[in-house]
This record gives structure tokens, sequence and C-alpha cells, in this order.
């Protein structure tokens, strides 16, 4: 008999503006989460064009994609599916010049603990911490943020 091992390919985006850090807070899959813009990547689907998709459905926004920032480079086993390997793939994006994108001040700005319930949040570089994130690839890119960023 074998085994089949799976990859589930995720894509966020990296959106920094005044030096912030747009950062979604959601819960999902009965927990709650800190993480960057973005989600799974469908099959056929381009990774830029899994970002561009996802933020229209989760922001009601149509971003504008700068650049890849990181994939990962590590072995990262799922949190949630058994024998399965996670690869992030990220790239910077811009939001729209004008739009009504909900921002919160503070974490998990929702009413009910409901699946699926999301609200985003700016931090700034100069207090954006690794434990900031819930999941470890994420955590690696927030250091790779504050090098690239706070290094200048």
């Amino acid at each position: 008999m074998t085994t089949r091992n799976c990859f589930n390919i995720r894509v966020y985006g990296i959106c920094i503006e005044n030096d912030h850090l747009l950062v979604s807070d959601e819960y999902v899959m009965d927990m709650y989460m800190t993480k960057l813009p973005g989600g799974g990547l469908e099959y056929g689907e381009a990774p830029p064009e899994c970002l561009k998709r996802e933020c229209l459905e989760e922001m009601n926004l149509k971003i504008q994609i700068s650049d890849h920032f990181y994939t990962t480079d590590f072995f990262q086993p799922t949190k949630f599916y058994k024998d399965t390997q996670l690869i992030s793939i990220y790239y910077t994006f811009s939001l729209p010049s004008s739009h009504n994108l909900r921002i919160s001040s503070r974490k998990f700005d929702f009413r009910e603990k409901i699946n699926g319930m999301q609200s985003f949040r700016w931090i700034p570089l100069s207090r954006l911490s690794p434990e900031d994130m819930t999941f470890p690839i994420d955590k690696r890119v927030v250091q790779l943020i504050k090098e690239r960023y706070l290094s200048k």
C-alpha cells in the first residue's frame, strides 16, 4: 500500500503603506489566526492570479501586484491536513488609491465567533514582530520584511 503525500500551496500578499503592514485577523476552522491577506491556490490558477482573486473575495478590492517577495524554503507540514506539505508564495502589492476597506485598530474585530469571520488592521513596522503572526512561514516572512524595510 502506498501512502500519498500532498502539497497545499498558499499565496499571500505583503502590503506596506506609510511604514505599516496590512494583516488579516481571522476565525477559520475553529481557530483564531493572524496572517497576511491571501489564501489557497486553485487548480489551473497562476499564483499572482490567486492573490488577486483572494483580495477581491476578502477585501472587495482589485490590487496591483508589485513583485515576488518569498517562497517557502524549508519543510513545513500543514497544521490542518495530515501528510501534507505547505508551500507559501508571497508577493508585494498595493491597494487602490481610493478604497473603502474597513480597517480596525484592534485584533479580531468582528461581532460573532463564526467560521470565516475576518477583519483587517495595520501594524507599524517599528512594532512588528514575528510573534504577531500565527503560522511559522508568516513568522519567517515578518523577519524578512523587518530586515528589508527597517535596515534602510
